[in-house]
């Protein structure tokens, strides 16, 4: 009896210890992850690599976009069908880049903290 009772306790040991490092792994690993975004997050408001490099991206981007919007404002209007293909092209990257620059600007305003550069615009407006 007294062996019967000591493997039924170590089958119940066993099955709450595999339980716990099953369930309990992914709770354990979700604190982790949150404890290191909070710590990686507040490193990079107070990192100026970081903003210098969102500064940077966001400027190429506000570049990229002026280049394609005027060059879409150039060839719209044009009589020659070429020309007005590379107008919708460059309408299409322009687009483009302004989407993927507000959605940029969007995951990254707490590195600006409320003091945006001049030069950076809060959103670039999509061409219709």
């Amino acid at each position: 009896m007294k062996d019967d009772n000591t493997a039924l306790h170590v089958a119940i040991a066993v099955f709450v210890v595999t339980a716990v490092v099953f369930w309990g792994g992914a709770y354990i690993t979700k604190a982790i992850n949150n404890w290191s975004f909070g710590v990686q997050k507040a490193d990079d408001e107070t990192n100026y690599k970081t903003l210098k490099e969102v500064e940077d991206t966001c400027r190429a981007m506000i570049s990229n976009y002026e280049a394609d919007r005027l060059l879409y404002e150039q060839f719209k209007d044009s009589t020659d069908d070429e020309e007005r293909s590379w107008a919708q092209s460059a309408k299409i990257r322009a687009n483009k880049t302004a989407s993927q620059y507000n959605n940029y600007v969007l995951k990254n305003s707490f590195v600006f903290k409320d003091n945006v550069p001049d030069d950076i615009k809060d959103e670039l407006e999509y061409i219709d």
